[in-house]
């Protein structure tokens, strides 16, 4: 008989296909596991499928007496408690790198149709404001992107591909990243103040995590300047979103990209109402490629654990 794998998170049934013809799936839909299945289902429990901001804390993994390895569909892992899994001596892990290039590929998209005003353009254009010579003043030349200074928080595998895309771009690169790699050929900021200061475009590509909740707050946003604008395809727990919404409505910066946001699915009104952001649903790592190779990462970490292997792709 497969070895039988818990489904914490809610997922799409056609991206557990693939994995359900290996392991024998217990899916809860997203709801309580404890809920759904009865407590006879959960002790054999050794392993379990999650989405990594979906938030598994101790009382959650006390429920599964047996469990072993927590896999994370996809690059994140902040929802899990790490330090209670280490406890447990639970194996966690992920699908790092997967996804970067489809998520660098979001970033892109959303910092040029920012800048550039896409949204306010296309409703120009649906409006028959264009046709009418109506003026408007959100059509005024944005500043552009060549020789632009776009900052980027984080250099994993994301912020790399971010990092190749942008300077293809003809603008200029600096990161502030916990570690300064020296094979890079981007000037390094020794903060994230400093490269705030430095930048009028911040991409925001670190993880989530106590130190970086509402590290971008309403200070940092000021030192982007008027014409800043910034772009979050990490977390949306990164981004203070109450300051946020205060520098876009009062012209502290020019705009915003965003793919995450703090409570999702839910964004506020005032968010979805405002011209100078960009809006999509946390679709950054959903490509087919993506998909691809998230799930030979999960295949990969449920395969070794129940051989008695390590996770080839563990969180450290």
């Amino acid at each position: 008989m497969p070895d039988k794998v818990l489904v914490y998170s809610r997922f799409p049934k056609t991206l557990l296909q693939r994995i359900g013809a290996h392991f024998e799936l217990l899916d809860s839909a997203g709801k309580p596991a404890h809920e759904v299945f009865s407590h006879h289902d959960l002790a054999p429990i050794r392993a379990l499928l999650t989405a990594g901001g979906t938030p598994l804390r101790e009382a959650d993994m006390d429920r599964l007496p047996q469990l072993g390895a927590i896999v994370c569909y996809g690059t994140g892992y902040d929802g899990v408690d790490l330090e209670a899994a280490a406890a447990r001596g639970i194996a966690v892990g992920h699908s790092p790198g997967a996804n970067a290039a489809s998520v660098a590929d979001v970033a892109m998209t959303l910092m040029l149709a920012a800048t550039r005003r896409l949204n306010v353009a296309d409703h120009y254009v649906r409006s028959g404001d264009w046709a009418a010579a109506k003026p408007s003043p959100l059509m005024k030349p944005p500043v552009g992107l060549s020789r632009r200074k776009v900052g980027i928080y984080g250099m994993g595998e994301i912020g790399r591909k971010i990092a190749a895309r942008v300077a293809a771009f003809e603008a200029e690169v600096g990161y502030f990243s916990r570690t300064r790699y020296d094979d890079l050929p981007y000037q390094y900021l020794p903060s994230l103040d400093a490269l705030a200061e430095w930048c009028s475009v911040l991409m925001i590509a670190v993880r989530a995590g106590g130190e970086t909740h509402h590290v971008v707050n309403a200070d940092l946003l000021k030192k982007l300047g008027t014409d800043g604008c910034v772009v979050n395809i990490s977390r949306g727990s990164v981004i203070d979103e109450a300051a946020l919404l205060a520098a876009l409505r009062d012209g502290t910066i020019a705009g915003a990209g965003l793919d995450v946001f703090e409570t999702e699915p839910h964004v506020p009104d005032e968010l979805t109402s405002l011209p100078n952001v960009v809006l999509t649903p946390h679709i950054g790592g959903n490509t087919q490629e993506s998909h691809v190779a998230m799930q030979a990462c999960v295949l990969a970490n449920l395969s070794a654990f129940f051989a008695g292997r390590p996770l080839p792709y563990a969180v450290r």
